[in-house]
């Protein structure tokens, strides 16, 4: 907090007046500022922008959960992440649904469950569509765009922000 007071009140001083009279006038940084500045944090975590598959990434419940989405030109797939967005984490759902209005009526796609060979038996962290359709929805970025998924018994519901200079390049799809 005494960071940011400091830099709010170096900003308001700098301002005020940057002329030779008014800078001199300021005590030199160094008996200001103690101690290394932190690097940018949000909350006690910093933010990762990309998913293990290098695809995009989607908060879900506050960022207790994330999912991952990664496509092709035919096929669209979604990793269910942990909080970090690092780690899988296989949920007991036989399937996830994304949605978006498409010519002002909504539209629902759902990802049936594809394990990875890793998954618990009756649980999934992949879930997968082919759909060629689906793929040219994503890339015009349709509002409204939504995965919803339930898992342990909770709907969660997140929104899918995609990375159109990158939509080319999401062949990593299993």
């Amino acid at each position: 907090m005494k960071y940011l007071c400091f830099f709010a009140l170096a900003s308001v001083l700098f301002s005020a007046g940057c002329n030779r009279d008014s800078v001199q006038n300021i005590p030199p940084q160094s008996s200001l500022v103690k101690e290394p500045v932190p690097p940018a944090k949000v909350g006690t975590h910093t933010h990762i922008s990309e998913g293990p598959h290098h695809g995009t990434l989607i908060e879900l419940g506050n960022e207790r959960y994330h999912a991952e989405l990664v496509h092709d030109k035919n096929s669209v797939t979604i990793f269910m992440l942990d909080g970090s967005a690092t780690k899988a984490i296989p949920i007991d759902a036989t399937e996830v649904t994304i949605n978006l209005i498409h010519d002002r009526k909504p539209a629902q796609f759902k990802l049936a469950a594809s394990p990875e060979t890793t998954d618990p038996s009756g649980k999934s962290s992949r879930f997968t569509r082919e759909d060629e359709h689906l793929v040219e929805e994503l890339e015009h970025g349709h509002p409204g765009l939504k995965l919803s998924v339930v898992i342990e018994g909770k709907a969660y519901s997140g929104e899918i922000v995609h990375d159109h200079e990158d939509s080319h390049e999401h062949g990593h799809a299993h």
